[in-house]
């Protein structure tokens, strides 16, 4: 095993609204080793990118507030880190590259001075380096040297998402967080900015929190999966674990709502029920009113994770008390 670049453990995040509490990430534990590459997967509302915003500090508060739990960089968490202290790790030792390129991108400015920009202030040196800098980074992520005075109005979803890319990493982070990063493009430019991420992260030895719901650039990207549903990490493990060995029942669920090249279906099986309502969640199991595999104890009884072999994790009552419900047999799971 590596050494873990980040560690969160037991977060809890919260949203106030009026007499509402959303209950966004509730006990979530989670980690990444050095240079490895992470996929966290779910449903829309999961709490995926409040996990991301939490690792950066960026809750808004109000209405957001993280109620307990610890964020480990390094070994020091950063959630008892100053403003001042955050601000020097942001954007060099951590960088996020937000879902909407079109709208991370200021209108007005050029994108190389918006390079440059953050090169300067977290490298410290003159604008005249800065932009030499940022020069190189444009032509790292594929684009002429020579559009660096052009403005973002000028390119097309593709390129603004590789000048995001470039923005990200102009300091050489440590920690990438890739928040939905090719939602916006069409299949053709996805996977272009997909690869050239991959060998970017391969050059740099960055390790990455890659935030989606696409099964599919899990398997081209990730080396670890966690299975993200209500707020918490229901399964983990490696991309075997989970792609060839998926135990939870709504893993499980996922991929039998997308296509197998390898099997004549005629109807895909999508996932019965809606995301349960963050501010009134299930007393048991948050997946218990769409499971299949249901038992009246899922109903009252929250599971806990169970470690089923080395690395792979679930959390669910059919392992915890190692006995099939006598209303689901293997074929339900």
């Amino acid at each position: 095993m590596g050494e873990n670049i980040l560690t969160i453990r037991d977060l809890s995040v919260h949203f106030i609204k009026g007499k509402s509490v959303i209950q966004a990430v509730n006990h979530l534990s989670l980690k990444l080793e050095v240079g490895e590459t992470l996929g966290l997967v779910g449903e829309t509302g999961a709490g995926k990118t409040t996990t991301a915003w939490s690792i950066m500090n960026l809750v808004p508060n109000p209405p957001g507030k993280i109620v307990g739990g610890e964020i480990l960089f390094e070994g020091k968490d950063i959630l008892k880190k100053s403003k001042t202290e955050l601000r020097k790790i942001r954007g060099r030792e951590i960088s996020m590259i937000f879902q909407d390129p079109m709208t991370s991108l200021n209108p007005v400015l050029t994108v190389g001075d918006q390079i440059a920009e953050v090169i300067r202030l977290h490298k410290k040196c003159a604008q005249s380096q800065a932009a030499v800098q940022a020069q190189s980074m444009l032509k790292m992520v594929g684009i002429s040297e020579e559009r660096y005075s052009d403005y973002p109005y000028q390119f097309s979803g593709g390129m603004k998402q590789r000048v995001v890319i470039a923005i990200a990493l102009a300091c050489n982070p440590k920690l990438l967080i890739a928040d939905e990063p090719t939602t916006a493009l069409d299949v053709t430019i996805q996977a272009q900015v997909l690869e050239m991420m991959a060998d970017l992260k391969a050059k740099l030895n960055t390790s990455m929190l890659l935030i989606t719901h696409d099964l599919g650039v899990v398997a081209q990207v990730c080396d670890k999966v966690a299975i993200m549903y209500a707020g918490e990490v229901v399964e983990y493990g490696d991309l075997e674990d989970i792609f060839e060995h998926g135990k939870h029942p709504y893993t499980k669920g996922l991929f039998g709502s997308i296509p197998d090249l390898d099997h004549d279906t005629k109807r895909l099986q999508p996932i019965a029920g809606l995301m349960p309502d963050p501010t009134n969640l299930p007393k048991g199991c948050s997946f218990s009113p769409r499971c299949p595999c249901c038992s009246k104890e899922c109903l009252s009884v929250h599971p806990q994770m169970v470690e089923l072999t080395p690395g792979h994790q679930v959390k669910c009552l059919l392992f915890c008390e190692n006995a099939v419900p006598e209303d689901c047999g293997e074929e339900g799971m």
